[in-house]
């Protein structure tokens, strides 16, 4: 986001504290990307959609308390979203369950320069679902969320340096592994 974009968001934050109707354009422009981060780590749609809803009804009840601390708003929506999703596997006893989208897989496979055929791809898909959940869960806030390592610390309530340990030795096993070289920019 540009400087612009934040202060024009910040100027709606504070609007929507006063007046929930403001918070409309927030809702807008974030539902999608929250309902798909919660998606992916439930891979049910219906689930994924009431764990959405609860997390936009926090933030609009919780929005007073909002505060800027380094990070940009969305940060603030993924950490809730996060919390939500820990709340349910909690209640429910149920195991984390993480969507891995083929089609992103072979987008980051394409940035590597490397050649792959679907067998490989599935191997690696069915790799990363048993990968731990803390690792996949940085992987997936990094390279399908697109959050850098700040955000990902706020989001899981770790150090920016456990955020990119986390990732790091991730990446690790799956070089190991598969042989990949995934162009990172740590």
């Amino acid at each position: 986001m540009s400087e612009e974009e934040i202060r024009q968001e910040e100027s709606i934050i504070q609007k929507a504290k006063s007046n929930p109707a403001a918070f409309a354009s927030l809702y807008e422009k974030y539902f999608d990307r929250i309902y798909y981060y919660l998606y992916r780590q439930t891979d049910d749609e219906e689930l994924a959609g009431d764990l959405c809803s609860q997390t936009f009804v926090n933030v609009l009840n919780n929005i007073k308390k909002y505060e800027l601390r380094g990070v940009p708003f969305s940060a603030w929506l993924y950490k809730i979203a996060s919390n939500e999703v820990r709340k349910h596997y909690r209640k429910s006893k149920g195991k984390k369950v993480f969507s891995i989208e083929e089609v992103r897989i072979k987008e980051l496979i394409e940035e590597s320069d490397e050649v792959w055929d679907e067998d490989q791809i599935n191997k690696l898909i069915d790799f990363m679902k048993d990968l731990p959940e803390d690792m996949l869960q940085v992987l997936v806030l990094r390279f399908y969320e697109e959050r850098d390592f700040k955000e990902i610390a706020y989001i899981l309530d770790i150090t920016e340096s456990g955020a990119k340990m986390r990732t790091y030795r991730a990446l690790d096993k799956l070089r190991k592994k598969f042989k990949i070289k995934i162009k990172y920019d740590g």
